[in-house]
Formats: C-alpha cells, structure tokens, sequence
C-alpha cells in the first residue's frame, strides 16, 4: 500500500471543517463594528475571500475608489455613496457596469456633478434597482425623470428638495414606475397637483407618499385618498389646503395609518374632521405647529379609536383640548407637547391620570407646568421609557426624585437645563435600563450624583453634560467604570475636566463622539488615550481645548481611521499637527478657526493632502492668503467652503451665561 503523509497538526486549519453558511452567520454578528469585520478578513486567505462573499451593503467614502472596490465585493446588492459628494456620470458608468442586475438599492442623496445621461445608463443597465434616494440633487431637471421612468422595478424613490423638476418629470415616473411603494417629493417645489394626480392614478401601489410643503390644493386630493394601500401620508406645509377642500371630499382613505399635517396653517378642526372622518386605522397624526388645540378640535379625534401617536408640537395648547385628547384617545400611547407654551399643570394632569399605558412623553420647554405635573406623570405612567422635559423651570428638584422612584423602565430622559440635583440624580439611577440622559445646563448636579450613574446605569449609552459646570473628573471616572458600552458624551465647558477623565473615557471601546471644547485643562496627553481606545471614534469637537498641540494630533491621524468630523478651533494645532490628519481616509469635516500656529502655506498643504474633504470652516482672513486656483480645485472636487468672520471672545461663567441666554426671546 501507498502510505499516506500525515499533515502536521500545527499547519491544520481548523476553520476548514466550517461550511460558509456557518461562517456567514459568525459575520452577521459582527456588523455593528466594520473594524471587527476587517479583523476577521486579515485572519487568512480563506477568510479574507469569505468576507468579500458576504458583504451585502457598502458605503465607500472615496468615489476614485469604486472600481476596486467593487471588485473586492462582488456581491453587493446595496450601495450607499451619501459619503461620496463627488459622483460623477463616469462614476455611474463604473457602477452600472459592475454590478448590472446585481444592484437592488442606491443612495446618491448627498452626491452630485452626475446628469440624467448617468442616471439613464445607471437605470438602462441596473434593472432590478427597487430603491433609489436622490434627494438634495438639485439640479436635476425632468431629463433626469424620465431617466428614472426606466426603473420598471423601483419600489422606494427619494427625490426631496429636487427643485427643478416639474409636473412632466413626475409624470414620467409616474408612467414608467408603476410598482413604486415609497414616494418622497418633499420641497420639490415644481411638482403641483396635475404631477401628484398623475402619481396617484398609475401608481396604485403606493404605501408611503410625502407631498411636504408642495404647492397642491384640494385638486389632487381625492384621487391621494382613493389610494387603496396607502399608509403614510405626509403633507407638512402645504397651504394650499385648507378647510373648504377638505370638507368637499368624500370620506377619507381607510388603510391610512400615519397622518402628517405640521404647519398647515389652514386646516382647523372642521378640515381634519373631514379627513379623517373614516380613517379608522389611524396610528399617528403629527399636528405641529398648526391650528390651535381646542376642545373642538380635540372633538374632531373621537373616532380614532386605534391613535397611539400624537405630536403637537408648538401649537397653541388649551386646558380643555388636552383634557378632551385624554378622554376621547384611548389608545395613546406617545404624546410630543415641544414647545407648546400654553400647557398648564391642570390640562397635563387630567391628561396623564387617564392613559396609564403612556410610553413616550415630550414635554419640552413647557414653562409653565410644575412639580404637580410632574407627580402625576410619574404616579399614572409608570411604564414611560422615554421622558423628555427640557427648560421645564418651575419644576423643583423634589420633583425629579420620584422620576426614579416610579418609572424604572425609563431609557430615554432628557433633563437639560432644569433644577435637578444629586439627589435627584441618585433615585434616578434605579433606572437600569436608562441608555440616554441629558443634563446639559444642570447646575445644581455635582460628581456625588454621576457617580450613582455611573455605578448603577451600565447600559447608558449617551450622556450630555454640556455646561454642566459642577462635574469633575471624579463623576467622569465612575462613568468611564461603570459604562462600557458608551457611544457619546458632551463635556463640553465643564472646566474642571483634565486628562483623567480622557484617560478612562479611554475604556469605552465604542465611544464614536466625544464633545469636549471648553476644557481648558485637557491636553494632547488626555487625546492620545482617546485615540488608543476609541478606535470608532467619528466625531471629535475640541474647540477651546488651547493645550491640544500637535502631539494630540499625530497619535489621532495613527489610531483615529473612522474620524469624519473634527473642531479644531482656538486649540495649539500648527500646521504641523493639520497636516498629519491627512492620514485620515475617513476624514470629511473640519472647522479650523483661530489657530494661531497655522500658516497660509500649512493650511493649503493640508487641505490639498486630505483627499475626503466634503466641509472646512475657515476665518475669512485666508480667502485672500491663498490663491483662487486651489478653491476652485478642491470645490471641483466636492469640497464646500464656509466663511467665518467670527472675533476672539471670552468665555462666560456659566451661571451668567445661563441668565444671559434666558434674556434672549426664544427662537420659536
């Protein structure tokens, strides 16, 4: 007999004995982190290929990289370029002919310099695209429809703030697309009702359609509530409907389940009660900033037995609207009151005691309610998981203890600027489950309370501190302890965090944005530990940090390969430091204003060598530095420029910083 060779145990691959599909499910987990997933392809060669068999979806940053990207992945079937600004119709071509039926789903919503004859030879040659999102292209015009029109499979279109396109390009689509689900039109100011009617008649499949802030009338609207399956619609701003439009329509579309009439100044409730006078399936009607919240309009919900959803977010408040909404919504499960000035302790009150099944409440800069409130949200929705409560001033710190006490499945709370203190923020750490807290403008909080945090809220995942003045390293500490999976934290002017506090934040290996400006004792050693350990990290704002030199940088451009968006304002970065982010593939924005130690020369080498640019905000002072050539380069290479004029100020304490801000009328 022939004896055999035995192979050494030590050259035996062991992953062999796996077949694909088990690895392909190894890899399924390791999608949140693309690190992980190109770890697992430097293993070996058989993993490596594996790897490239798997991948579904991409999302390159780099459009001059396509060609052999796409050659490393040749299954994907979804293809995100919302990172690329610079797709040009050679670029589609190289799509097109690359992934030919393969390609189901494109996003090219923050791309442009490509045409309709792109889009046409993309469409011609991709013909099983079911999802395409051109929003914010511009200057499309109805060419560019038509082009689309040749997608006979697409499902889901976006084309948001396509301006230039009219009534003929959506007629088009209209025609050609016939199997479109999801339609987005939102500020395509050229599209009117014969467009959306033409949308309505040929696609009888839609499920999801929004018409925002369109100039339609009541023309199109009973072929839209003919729609047989339409589910979502959203009609944000349009003035051209009012109430004598509605009330002449027959009853309204009985499959819709999401209503959106934000800013449609003139509906009041005769309109809405016409249109929804037979929508029983009715789940969500977003009302913001419309028409006053009376007892009549109130009135007008009483048949919509199954709403679970609603927002009214800076309208005109009355007690007995919200008292009436408690008693005819009995299903309600979310209620958004943003900045809805007029809301009393007695309207919220009778609201809250009446609908115990309460999940989500916002309550924003409702400046007039109480800790009376407060007691009863707390004593009524115990089962509330998300609690938003900005600027809520006359509620008294006693208050936010039973936060803690009562509803211990919170994971969402946002307290800024209100009179919490330790206390408060000690019951509140009985919320295990809490995975967002904000306390920005908290100036009663001291380290004693985010210690309770950091010791008992292990799932927290952000956490804004943004002028809490109070805190320290000693509250980081705890947090940077007790919170492993962390992905943001705002420490912004809490001016006395030093490195310490980088140096544990340092062990949350997810952290992805760290917003730090105003802390004057944090220095480039502080940085470097970020950079270590946070190797996700993909927003960093340390503006006002003046210690950060470019010893702070250089390990950053080494560690930090995800970092897309980075402040470098009034830091000590010289051109030095600048230059080395270069290094950076991912890097697409910068702001660099007041940097002391950069030179016209450096800023120039700088920009010309970060190759990613898509954003840089400079002091107006380089306009006329450098010369108009390189502007023009990097503008024709995606790159758009922001001018400040910005002075040198001093930095407030934050107490009169706080009384300063409250003398300012209010945005809204």
């Amino acid at each position: 007999m022939k004896k055999h060779k035995s192979i050494p145990e030590s050259n035996f691959n062991h992953f062999n004995l796996l077949s694909e599909e088990l690895v392909f499910s190894v890899l399924d987990w390791l999608n949140d982190n693309p690190l992980d997933r190109k770890s697992f392809s430097l293993v070996c060669k058989s993993f490596y290929v594996i790897e490239s068999r798997h991948r579904k979806t991409l999302k390159p940053l780099r459009p001059e990289h396509l060609t052999k990207v796409l050659n490393r992945y040749p299954y994907v079937t979804n293809l995100d370029l919302s990172l690329c600004p610079r797709i040009t119709d050679s670029s589609l071509a190289v799509i097109s002919n690359a992934r030919k039926e393969m390609l189901r789903s494109i996003d090219l919503s923050r791309s442009k310099f490509f045409t309709h004859a792109g889009l046409s030879n993309l469409f011609m040659n991709c013909g099983n695209l079911v999802e395409v999102n051109l929003s914010n292209a511009t200057d499309l015009k109805d060419l560019a429809a038509s082009a689309i029109a040749e997608a006979k499979n697409l499902e889901r279109l976006w084309l948001v703030r396509c301006k230039c396109v009219t009534d003929i390009g959506i007629g088009c689509i209209a025609v050609g697309c016939r199997k479109l689900r999801l339609l987005s039109l939102k500020w395509c100011l050229g599209v009117g009702d014969l467009g959306v009617g033409l949308i309505a008649v040929k696609c009888k499949e839609i499920r999801s359609l929004d018409l925002s802030y369109l100039p339609i009338t009541n023309k199109c609207l009973p072929s839209i509530l003919k729609l047989q399956y339409l589910e979502d619609l959203a009609l944000e701003g349009c003035f051209g409907i009012d109430d004598d439009s509605l009330a002449a329509l027959k009853p309204g579309c009985k499959s819709l389940e999401t209503l959106d009439m934000s800013s449609c100044q003139n509906v009041s409730h005769v309109g809405l009660s016409s249109l929804t006078s037979s929508t029983g399936c009715l789940r969500q009607l977003i009302l913001a900033y419309g028409s006053p919240v009376t007892l009549a309009l109130a009135d007008s919900l009483q048949k919509l037995s199954m709403l679970q959803s609603i927002k009214l977010d800076g309208c005109e408040v009355t007690c007995s609207g919200l008292k009436a909404i408690g008693n005819w919504c009995i299903s309600l499960r979310e209620l958004s009151l943003s900045k809805c000035l007029e809301v009393t302790d007695e309207g919220l009150s009778s609201l809250v005691t009446k609908h115990r099944d309460l999940r989500k409440l916002d309550i924003t800069c409702c400046r007039k309610i109480t800790h009376v409130s407060i007691a009863h949200i707390t004593n009524s929705c115990t089962s509330l998981t998300s609690l938003r409560m900005e600027s809520c001033t006359l509620v008294s710190a006693e208050a936010f203890v039973l936060i803690g006490q009562r509803c211990q499945f919170i994971e969402e709370l946002d307290l800024t600027d209100n009179e919490i203190n330790d206390e408060g923020l000690k019951s509140i750490s009985r919320c295990s489950r809490l995975s967002l807290l904000k306390l920005g403008i908290c100036l009663n909080i001291t380290d004693e309370g985010l210690i309770h945090i950091g010791m008992c809220c292990s799932k927290l995942k952000e956490l804004d501190l943004y002028r809490s003045a109070g805190i320290t390293d000693s509250g980081i500490l705890a947090i940077g302890r007790g919170c492993a999976g962390l992905e943001m934290i705002n420490i912004s002017y809490c001016k006395d965090i030093t490195d310490r506090s980088l140096i544990s934040l340092s062990k949350c290996s997810k952290l992805n944005t760290l917003e730090s400006r105003g802390c004057p004792l944090i220095t480039s050693l502080g940085l470097a530990a970020i950079a270590v350990g946070c190797k996700q990290l993909n927003k960093l704002d340390i503006k006002k940090c003046h210690n950060i030199d470019d010893a702070g940088m250089i390990p950053l451009a080494h560690f930090s390969q995800n970092l897309r968006q980075i402040n470098l304002s009034y830091t000590s970065v010289t051109d030095v430091g600048l230059l080395s982010l270069a290094s950076v593939s991912c890097l697409q924005s910068m702001t660099i204003l007041h940097l002391e130690g950069l030179t016209p020369s450096g800023l120039a080498a700088a920009l010309l060598a970060c190759g990613g640019l898509t954003k840089v905000k400079l002091q107006v002072s380089f306009k006329c530095l450098l010369p108009q050539a390189l502007f023009e380069h990097l503008e024709a290479r995606g790159c758009l420029f922001q001018w400040r004029d910005k002075v040198l100020q001093a930095e407030l304490d934050p107490k009169c910083w706080k009384l300063q801000s409250n003398d300012v009328e209010p945005w809204y």
